[in-house]
């Protein structure tokens, strides 16, 4: 069943409902004040013929006349008047006597008028007093006028009830579709739109309704999805280029060992080439791991509190075991005594590989291969510089490095991985990385972290 119908259906039967209750609502309203009326208007009759009865203007026995002969044409009212001892002082007809009256009604109506019902006819008893004289009266009567003006009314508001439902349902399904039309028409826009084509959008308008910015975000997310995708490309290019050469020396060197005879010496070189390239592959695929895990929620990292000093102290070890030849100097601000200046909460693993890409890029630029840190604390982060002496950047390549596996003008080694995996590091630890360089002046990586 399509939505446009769902809609009307349900929008009918909200309507249906409340339509309900507005008939059933009228039907007990005009039920009840027909009702009501009908007992005051048998009152009334009660009190007239008692004033005619008492005051002695129209002879009973022409009043019992005029009730049997209207009684077969009208819903003529049945009058009863007796004295305060229960004596019968008049009956507009005895033998049909619609109210049984008895002594104990007439202590019931000491108290205040009855109003009850006979079968299907309504009836009143009470007290009235002429000349100070008081009276019991009975009235009944069949309210055929009231009650057929009720079916009337009944009949009208049902056919009304179908009539409304039928219009609304009617009316809400051309609604409803014309409601749901820009919704199809996205519908169709999205069908369009394939791994081939990421660059399709949804037309959008000016407009502030739910729709445009539906439209909106949506077509945020599309473009989102498109860097993914194209970053993805990329990403895998980029993977079986770095990882086809090493690979090609590895064959290169297997196949020539295994076709011909080699001295111990050349078969040793050749072992020493492979494994050299198995290194290479190795740390490759270290690097686009962890280049990799940069790409998760930065609320499903784990994290702890972590002291930079220390962290650092390890990346400078790790450093110096796999660099035997690069020097590496800290220097601790003494405003940083206070542990809570040098502590950020994130995660360790991920922070110590920032900090040796960081030092790595120092040294490996820089001809005495030095790298001086340096941390301090400034309104509320850690600040921590990383400088070197070396060839410095030029514009170009400070706009770039951060992109992935991009290389400098003068980097012969490397895969183009090591800034870019430091930004987004630094990036999900809410922190920032500025570069002051000048071609020929040296590089600073000025690294800042939010304090715990």
């Amino acid at each position: 069943m399509k939505i446009r119908t769902k809609l009307t259906l349900l929008y009918s039967l909200v309507t249906a409902f409340v339509f309900t209750l507005f008939v059933v609502f009228i039907l007990l309203f005009s039920e009840q004040n027909r009702e009501r009326e009908f007992f005051r208007t048998l009152k009334a009759e009660g009190v007239t013929k008692l004033n005619l009865v008492v005051e002695g203007e129209i002879d009973p026995t022409i009043l019992q006349s005029i009730y049997r002969s209207n009684r077969e044409f009208i819903n003529e009212v049945e009058v009863a008047v007796y004295d305060m001892y229960f004596n019968l002082l008049y009956h507009d007809a005895e033998d049909i006597d619609i109210v049984q009256e008895t002594p104990e009604m007439l202590e019931a109506a000491r108290s205040g008028s009855l109003q009850f019902y006979e079968g299907r006819y309504q009836a009143v008893a009470f007290i009235y007093t002429i000349n100070g004289m008081d009276y019991f009266v009975t009235a009944a009567a069949f309210d055929g006028h009231g009650l057929a003006q009720q079916r009337t009314l009944a009949i009208l508001l049902i056919i009304l009830w179908f009539v409304g439902i039928l219009t609304i349902f009617i009316a809400g399904y051309f609604l409803a579709q014309r409601a749901l039309a820009p919704v199809a028409k996205i519908i169709g826009e999205v069908e369009h739109i394939s791994d081939f084509n990421t660059d399709i959008r949804l037309v959008e308008n000016n407009k502030k309704d739910e729709l445009s910015v539906l439209t909106r975000k949506f077509n945020e997310m599309l473009d989102r999805l498109e860097k993914a995708y194209d970053s993805q490309k990329m990403f895998v290019s980029n993977i079986s280029h770095e990882l086809r050469t090493p690979l090609a020396a590895v064959i290169a060197d297997i196949e020539l060992a295994l076709r011909y005879q080699h001295t111990p010496q050349e078969q040793t070189q050749i072992m020493v080439n492979v494994l050299n390239d198995a290194r290479r592959m190795e740390r490759l695929s270290k690097s686009l791991l962890d280049l990799a895990r940069t790409g998760y929620d930065a609320n499903k990292i784990a994290k702890e509190e972590i002291r930079l000093d220390e962290a650092l102290l390890d990346a400078r070890e790790i450093v110096m075991k796999n660099h035997k030849d690069f020097t590496i100097k800290l220097i601790f601000d003494h405003e940083t005594d206070d542990d809570k200046q040098i502590t950020v909460f994130g995660n360790e693993y991920l922070l110590k590989t920032a900090f040796i890409n960081l030092i790595e890029n120092n040294c490996k630029f820089s001809e005495n291969k030095t790298s001086t840190i340096s941390i301090s604390s400034h309104k509320g982060n850690s600040v921590i510089r990383f400088a070197d002496n070396g060839i410095g950047m030029s514009e170009t390549e400070i706009e770039k490095i951060f992109t992935p596996f991009y290389r400098g003008e003068n980097e012969a080694e490397g895969y183009g991985i090591g800034m870019a995996l430091v930004n987004r590091i630094l990036l999900l630890h809410n922190g920032k990385i500025d570069i002051q360089s000048k071609k020929g002046n040296g590089t600073v990586f000025v690294v800042s972290l939010p304090h715990i």
